[in-house]
């Protein structure tokens, strides 16, 4: 008896021991109230230990706290199956944490009934550096198509480097979007940053007018140097005779203004 004791007091030292959150909680009471809490929990959260025992643990939840993430919890609980799910939960004093958060249930047969074990991990630092990642993914996106808006439904895209299939790909769809959602009636098409003119690229570009022409809009061309004007002669035999092109976007907006 006395070693059994002792392999309890082992057992707490040790959940306590870990930075981690554990929690257990007992379904077969009302409401699945929590019945431990180690030390990891509470300092994550800022309870303590007699403000939670007893509690059913929605008391972590707030404003931001998805109700998708809640309902995948409770049908975990309800069909006693593991459940991971990361959401956001809030401490004592407010503040808004990412809980990882992982739940599974455990069937003690002496006593011949189930106990939930919640283990939760504060995972804030990470998800900010994921939301910085993903905020600086979509800018990088953006920058692969720079749509400048500038007047009388007129927009500029600045092509720049060297085009690929993605960065065309992704020229169509964005450009297609914005000419739809702003009604924009004339697109120049700069491309005086173009690090070099394939007929991958004319191609691209006469694609490019095709789709514009199909919802409306006009393309023009500036930045057609007349070492690439040769260049698209040399390279597309069928490139457009009746594209309005010009060295700069200045001198077509001279011609349209």
């Amino acid at each position: 008896m006395k070693q059994m004791l002792s392999n309890h007091k082992v057992i707490i030292e040790a959940l306590n021991y870990t930075r981690a959150g554990v929690l257990i909680t007992d379904p077969s009471l009302k409401d699945n109230p929590i019945v431990y809490a180690n030390q990891g929990f509470l300092d994550m959260t800022g309870y303590s230990m007699e403000e939670i025992i007893g509690k059913n643990c929605r008391f972590l939840q707030g404003a931001e706290t998805q109700e998708s993430d809640i309902d995948k919890i409770r049908e975990g609980v309800q069909k006693m199956e593991s459940v991971f799910v990361e959401l956001v939960n809030y401490k004592k004093d407010g503040t808004k944490f990412w809980n990882s958060l992982s739940i599974d249930a455990l069937y003690i047969a002496e006593e011949e009934r189930y106990y939930f074990i919640g283990v939760q991990k504060d995972v804030t630092d990470r998800k900010k550096v994921e939301e910085k990642y993903i905020k600086s993914v979509e800018e990088v996106k953006s920058l692969a198509c720079p749509i400048v808006p500038l007047i009388n439904d007129i927009a500029v895209i600045p092509l720049i480097g060297a085009m690929s299939e993605k960065r065309f790909n992704t020229v169509f769809h964005s450009t297609s979007d914005y000419i739809v959602k702003n009604k924009t009636k004339t697109l120049i098409l700069d491309v005086s940053g173009l690090t070099s003119l394939t007929d991958f690229d004319l191609d691209g570009i006469i694609k490019l007018r095709s789709v514009l022409s199909l919802l409306g809009a006009e393309m023009l061309l500036s930045g057609l140097s007349s070492h690439i004007a040769m260049q698209a002669i040399q390279l597309q035999e069928h490139f457009p005779q009746d594209m309005k092109t010009a060295p700069s976007v200045k001198a077509l907006l001279e011609q349209l203004i």
